[in-house]
This record gives C-alpha cells, sequence and structure tokens, in this order.
C-alpha cells in the first residue's frame, strides 16, 4: 500500500504491516513499501552485484530484476541525480554506480526516491492540536508511529547496498 502526497515538502509512505502466518509460530513480519524504492533498490543491488565490469545497460537490469526498462530508467535517472549512480550514453552506454556500495545507506536512497521518510499514523502530529477530542488517542498513537518510524529509519540507516548485494548474491532473497 502506497500513498504519495505531491506538491509538499515531504513523501507519505503509508506502510501495511502484514504476517504470514505458519502454523500456530506465525512468519516474519513485512512491510510493503512503493514500487519505486522496491525497484531503485533492486536496481542498485544489480549494479553493485555487476560492480568494476562497466556500464551496465538498462535493458539488463531490467530483465535481470524483472523490472519494466522504462520504470528502471526513471529510478536510475533518480538515483543519478541524487549521486549514487552514474551514466553514459552511447552504444557502450549504461549506468553504474558512482559511489561504492558500502557507502549508499537504504534511508538515503529511500528518501532520494520517495522524500522524507514519514508514517501516516491518520493523525497529525501535533497533540496539542487534537485537544479539542478531534482525534481520539492522538497522543498514545503519535507516540507508537514516531516510534515505528524510528525503528524503520534505524534498520534502512544500518543497511547498505553492498550489504543487500552480499545476502542476495547466488540468487537468495534479501532482507531489509
Amino acid at each position: 500500500m502506497r500513498s504519495v502526497r505531491q506538491g509538499g515538502a515531504n513523501a507519505t509512505i503509508s506502510v501495511q504491516i502484514t504476517r504470514e502466518v505458519r502454523g500456530e509460530g506465525g512468519g516474519p513480519a513485512m512491510i510493503k513499501t512503493s514500487s519505486k524504492s522496491d525497484y531503485g533498490i533492486r536496481a542498485l543491488v544489480d549494479l553493485a552485484q555487476q560492480g568494476g565490469g562497466g556500464p551496465v545497460p538498462s535493458g539488463e537490469i531490467s530483465q535481470r530484476q524483472r523490472i519494466p526498462e522504462s520504470l528502471v530508467g526513471q529510478v536510475l535517472g533518480q538515483l543519478r541525480t541524487a549521486g549514487f549512480v552514474r551514466s553514459t550514453r552511447g552504444k557502450q552506454g549504461g549506468h553504474e554506480l558512482a559511489v561504492e556500495a558500502e557507502g549508499i545507506r537504504l534511508d538515503a536512497v529511500v528518501e532520494a526516491l520517495e522524500g522524507p521518510i514519514t508514517l501516516g499514523a491518520g493523525c497529525e502530529q501535533d497533540t496539542a492540536a487534537h485537544a479539542d477530542g478531534g482525534c481520539t488517542g492522538a497522543a498514545a498513537q503519535v507516540r507508537l508511529w514516531a516510534d515505528v518510524r524510528a525503528a524503520i529509519l534505524e534498520v534502512l540507516r544500518d543497511r547498505s547496498i553492498a550489504d543487500l548485494a552480499s545476502q542476495s548474491a547466488g540468487g537468495a532473497r534479501y532482507q531489509i
């Protein structure tokens, strides 16, 4: 699930937390993010895995990652603007990382593609505005979502593209 407020300084990413049930113990919690962040991270991981071999054409990334080529071009354009990717035009052209994969933190990638990371909790962050009773349980809910946001940011700040590239080498699925 994704919603992005355009026109403002912030992008709001609504996350849906789901649990895959496996018997009584349950499965791992999953967070669904936007396709743009997913595609951007996958493209960067692909470039990290191809590292040092020269520019990689969008079509190759698209094919390996099963991302529509037009969307690969869009996200790589944003990542180029953010300074993560270098692109070369022409017959031998393509894309490559502009910085070492170890230096590309996932929080910076998501923010480059989506804007500042916020969670839409249904109530404004200013609890004083809810003193009139307009949003029941607002203070507790704001604290809850602030804690969730802090936990998500901590994990994203702690992971790099290199971490994901090494986890997914050999076809294994990476986890954030």
